[in-house]
């Protein structure tokens, strides 16, 4: 499932793509869920970053697991609600995200699209011209690791969210490159971006 913001059309062509968890990573994230704009926060510098890849030539795509709709803690409304002031926030600092990718399923729900399952992200392989293996996935949890493993896409640990839980607890996430936090890991992709141009 999925929600279309932003800007497309044929110059998206001549784009590079890049990949967002969500919470965690854009926005605090929160052992309760996210319920309300109210409680949906962006974490200092993450909507600057943002609007950094865009200035950079990037698309962004944000693919997120939203159990709490699932579990009746939120539903479809709040969680659109969510997504504006996300959206608001961003556009007030020249920033936009292409697409919000979401899964609403509970975990016991055994569907494909909720992460570490890749089910969104071959839905965002179909929808857009994105070659999954050479696109970065940025998230803060073992299962957003995996995720992008799943489809060849490079991921990228920042320590925000779960981020530093998950390095301590998984030692096989040292191979992965880490960061402290978003604004920091989009300085290191921009900056692989201009070797590769170069």
């Amino acid at each position: 499932m999925g929600i279309l913001h932003g800007r497309g059309g044929l110059l998206g062509l001549l784009m590079s793509f890049i990949i967002l968890d969500r919470d965690g990573v854009i926005n605090y994230d929160s052992d309760d869920y996210i319920k309300s704009p109210d409680e949906w926060q962006a974490i200092p510098g993450s909507l600057n970053a943002i609007a950094q890849l865009n200035r950079s030539g990037f698309r962004v795509l944000v693919v997120t697991n939203q159990s709490g709709v699932a579990r009746g803690y939120y539903d479809l409304d709040i969680l659109s609600l969510i997504h504006e002031k996300l959206m608001r926030e961003l556009a007030a600092v020249g920033g936009y995200i292409d697409e919000i990718f979401f899964c609403l399923h509970h975990p016991d729900d055994a569907c494909e699209c909720r992460k570490p399952k890749p089910g969104l992200l071959y839905e965002i392989e179909e929808k857009y011209p994105i070659n999954l293996t050479e696109t970065f996935f940025i998230g803060d949890s073992i299962v957003d690791v995996h995720a992008a493993q799943s489809v060849g896409c490079t991921p990228i640990l920042v320590l925000t969210g779960k981020g530093e839980k998950a390095l301590k607890t998984y030692p096989e996430l040292a191979a992965i490159s880490s960061f402290p936090d978003l604004s920091k890991a989009v300085e290191y992709v921009v900056s692989q971006q201009r070797k590769n141009n170069d």
